[in-house]
């Protein structure tokens, strides 16, 4: 009996030899596992991803601050895990293909613009995603296949919202109501433009007003126009965001100064500068939400897969001080509205 215990107490002793070695192997390869997968997730997270910002020369402090904080609250961080790529065009729109060649050559995980920018990138690149945020029709003007679905490489927000211009024309009547003519400073050229144009033109005639057309393609166009404009006696300005107004927005302010014009603009910016006022969407806001839209790409989200969102939140902003300085007078049920008031 003795003899058959010490024999099965060596099998067992040898047995829980061997299932110990074996446990070891299997702690061992999930050790290694282990490792491997911390090695990873710490290559993964020392990425630091790539956003190339393309300027045509309007609204790069929004870009810098605005969208720069918002990716910072989804958890993007400049210097851990996010660089930024800026180029900025001013206003010379022909450096904008050389500038979107060269966030394409830096190998940028995504590129954000708007306007003239996003043309130049789409030119450019097929496969990197660019996110925008622009004064146009981003269907009409072939950026994308549809609102709903881009297709492609782009997606982001657009600026254009139904009855837009029927509104800043009724908040020129209201704020002015002996406002007979308005005179429109539009480029024909620019399709989002023309179409902001034809709506105009439906919303004048259910306000009363005459509808002035003065068209501005090039740079030489603005003396002649203004002459037209002086001419035949406009009683105010509006003015269709394009980049033709854009980079002559002060020879615009000293026209409409020098003939104390009322004068409504597309974007705040504007009266920020010295205009008088401006009713439309929230730039603010909506670099806020491209933020979002560059946070779901970076994550893997294809720009094909993202529609194209319209502006929900509006802003209107006077400015007291240009009122004054061309003798206007801004009544308080206006006033009440507005968002801000610059004094």
């Amino acid at each position: 009996m003795n003899e058959v215990f010490r024999i099965r107490f060596r099998t067992s002793r040898s047995a829980n030899r061997k299932s110990k070695i074996q446990n070891l192997k299997w702690l061992g390869v999930l050790v290694l596992l282990v490792g491997w997968v911390g090695m990873a997730e710490a290559q993964q997270a020392k990425k630091v991803h790539r956003v190339g910002r393309l300027v045509a020369g309007r609204g790069s402090w929004l870009m810098d601050e605005t969208f720069t904080q918002a990716l910072r609250q989804l958890g993007w961080v400049k210097g851990r895990n996010i660089a930024f790529e800026s180029r900025l065009a001013e206003v010379q729109l022909d450096r904008l293909p050389d500038l979107a060649a060269e966030l394409v050559r830096l190998k940028v995980d995504v590129i954000v613009g708007g306007g003239a920018a996003v043309h130049a990138a789409k030119r450019t690149t097929r496969s990197v995603p660019i996110v925008f945020v622009m004064d146009g029709d981003p269907v009409g003007e072939g950026l994308v296949e549809s609102l709903a679905r881009p297709g492609g490489n782009l997606t982001g927000l657009t600026l254009i919202s139904p009855d837009l211009t029927a509104k800043r024309l009724e908040l020129i009547k209201e704020a002015f109501p002996n406002v007979r003519r308005v005179g429109v400073l539009w480029n024909p050229t620019n399709s989002s433009s023309a179409v902001e144009f034809r709506e105009g033109e439906s919303a004048a005639r259910r306000l009363g007003l005459k509808f002035q057309s003065l068209a501005v393609r090039a740079s030489s166009d603005f003396e002649s126009t203004f002459r037209a404009a002086a001419r035949d006696r406009a009683d105010a300005l509006l003015i269709i965001t394009d980049p033709v107004t854009d980079a002559h927005h002060f020879q615009i302010l000293d026209f409409v100064v020098g003939n104390r014009l009322p004068t409504m603009h597309g974007e705040r910016t504007f009266v920020e500068a010295g205009g008088l006022i401006s009713y439309g969407p929230s730039l603010v806001d909506l670099w806020r939400r491209a933020a979002t839209y560059v946070d779901r790409i970076l994550k893997g989200a294809k720009p094909a897969d993202l529609p194209v969102e319209r502006p929900t939140k509006f802003e209107l902003v006077i400015n007291l001080k240009t009122a004054k300085q061309i003798g206007l007078t801004i009544p308080p049920n206006v006033l009440a509205r507005a968002d801000k008031v610059i004094k």
